[in-house]
């Protein structure tokens, strides 16, 4: 315990550092191959796999089910309507949730007698029910308009807090890299896209933000008199925010994707929990996606746009010339 806290004093006095700031470009290489990949994930994937609310669809559910097997499911429905996409998800220890195509009320009645005969229980066991596409494209369209309406204000807000429209750009920057990963990942697992998963989207603005704000708070109070600093350069001062609040990012991290890991790969994977994993996922890869970007990418991109503002280049010249 005492070494991790050596360690951080260490960090936040400057003592011992890394060079975040100054490796800046072998940061934007690596942020720009990841962004590509998930750019191309999708694509070649042939696109998302949109839930049944996106698309529309029939949807069964299951209660008490003796037998668990998903390949019944999938038989049942194939037999009543052939060549259908059928997917079939475990909602607690007994309930089961079969998604397909639209059908028609005539082939849902009977999809739904079949697989109350299939898995051995009562008529009434099984509830049927259709959903549109229209639902979806509402909840998109309202995500969509509350994510415009969210990056206006929280650049408003940034450029207000910090004098400089430039750390909101930078802000902006790191968390277009993070929703556009956490995307990427979505497409690389063929996870469902479901309004749970856009929530989770939505979520992971927020914490991104938060963890920047965090970070760049501390480069505001490192830099506010940076004009009379002459053993510091602005870049050097930021990478020493970096390193500043280094400990508490990694802290902050660990602490949120411990209980979403949980619900992931135990509730979800272990216990069957299906109807947790869309939200579990993008919480889990954007909280760590974001941390990285408010580390690696954002303050970076916030020195880049500002070192060579002439009163920084007037304090390098001074740091400089005190060195030498």
């Amino acid at each position: 315990m005492s070494k991790a806290r050596d360690f951080g004093n260490r960090l936040y006095s400057g003592e011992q550092s890394f060079d975040f700031v100054g490796k800046r470009r072998t940061w934007y290489i690596v942020a720009a191959v990841a962004v590509i990949l998930a750019i191309a994930l999708p694509i070649l994937r042939g696109g998302f796999n949109f839930g049944i609310e996106f698309r529309g669809g029939s949807e069964f559910r299951l209660g008490n089910a003796q037998e668990l097997s998903h390949d019944i499911a999938v038989d049942v429905i194939q037999e009543i309507a052939p060549g259908s996409q059928v997917n079939v998800t475990d909602v607690g220890a007994i309930d089961i949730r079969i998604q397909t195509e639209q059908l028609g009320d005539l082939e849902s009645e009977e999809a739904r007698i079949a697989l109350a005969s299939a898995y051995g229980v009562a008529d009434a066991e099984v509830a049927s029910s259709f959903i549109g596409p229209n639902w979806g494209a509402d909840v998109t369209s309202q995500a969509l308009t509350g994510l415009v309406t969210f990056l206006i204000l929280v650049s408003l807000l940034m450029a207000v807090y910090f004098r400089s429209w430039k750390m909101s750009v930078a802000a902006l920057l790191a968390l277009a890299h993070d929703l556009l990963l956490t995307a990427g990942v979505y497409a690389g697992v063929g996870f469902e896209v479901t309004p749970a998963a856009v929530i989770g989207f939505l979520t992971i603005l927020a914490y991104s933000l938060y963890d920047t704000v965090v970070v760049f708070d501390k480069v505001r109070e490192n830099t506010l008199e940076i004009e009379y600093s002459e053993t510091r350069t602005f870049a050097e001062m930021v990478n020493l925010a970096v390193n500043q609040t280094l400990v508490r990012s990694i802290n902050t991290s660990v602490v949120a994707v411990l209980p979403v890991a949980s619900i992931l790969f135990v509730g979800s994977l272990i216990l069957g929990a299906g109807t947790l994993r869309d939200i579990a996922l993008a919480l889990f890869v954007g909280t760590i996606v974001g941390t990285y970007s408010s580390i690696f990418l954002a303050a970076p991109i916030y020195a880049h746009l500002r070192e060579n503002e002439p009163a920084m280049k007037k304090a390098a010249d001074k740091v400089a010339a005190n060195r030498q």
